[in-house]
């Protein structure tokens, strides 16, 4: 099958719920990351492929992940270097494909939550658009102009992925920027609105971490 022009959605296993559901589509590739994996079975849906370490699902549900996958990669819990959601990526970029989509990226483990934010660096730096999707948040990380279209999101974020980020200048928001600078550690960027459908945020160099939020 080939990639090319689709979109991979990674089920990983964070806070997932009904929302996710929304977010897959007919022909979209389905990667099922450890218990993502048993989520995306019990709603209905054949991964593509299932793959991780599997350590957080019991005997009989690994089982059901094996047998209701159209390809099933396991791996040692313990001599393992990457977490199952970036060997779950790793695979994603390999394919080269027109998006990837995250859910179930963001949940109670803080320390995987920042990982898998930062896991957007990795395919900005292969050229391949990507996004992480909760039920109340589309986060995504740019390094040049980019539009932003409001959609069902109230807010919107700006902060730094790198030490800084400058010549800021947003168009078509509640509260301008022009040619700012933001450093780690400022709160500038936050809630900010959008005063019309869509916005062009512009900036000259750095990464740029876009986080559209609703309540």
């Amino acid at each position: 099958m080939s990639m090319n022009g689709k979109r991979i959605i990674i089920v990983t296993g964070g806070t997932l719920g009904d929302w996710a559901l929304g977010d897959i589509q007919s022909d979209d590739i389905l990667v099922g990351s450890d218990r993502g994996a048993l989520y995306l079975i019990q709603h209905g849906y054949k991964p593509d492929i299932a793959m991780g370490d599997f350590d957080s699902v019991t005997e009989d549900e690994l089982e059901l992940i094996r047998a209701s996958s159209h390809t099933f990669v396991d791996c040692d819990p313990i001599f393992k270097d990457l977490t199952d959601t970036e060997m779950a990526f790793n695979w994603a970029l390999a394919q080269q494909p027109a998006h990837i989509t995250i859910l179930g990226a963001i949940g109670t483990r803080f320390d995987h939550s920042l990982a898998n934010v930062h896991l957007l660096r990795k395919g900005l730096e292969q050229g391949i658009s990507c996004s992480i999707v909760d039920a109340n948040n589309q986060i995504i990380v740019i390094q040049q102009s980019t539009s932003i279209t409001r959609g069902d999101y109230t807010h919107i974020s700006l902060l730094p992925l790198s030490m800084e980020v400058t010549g800021i200048t947003l168009h078509g928001f509640q509260y301008p920027l022009h040619n700012a600078t933001l450093q780690i550690g400022q709160s500038l960027g936050i809630s900010n609105v959008l005063a019309a459908s869509q916005g062009m945020i512009e900036l000259e160099t750095g990464l740029l971490l876009v986080i559209q939020s609703k309540d």
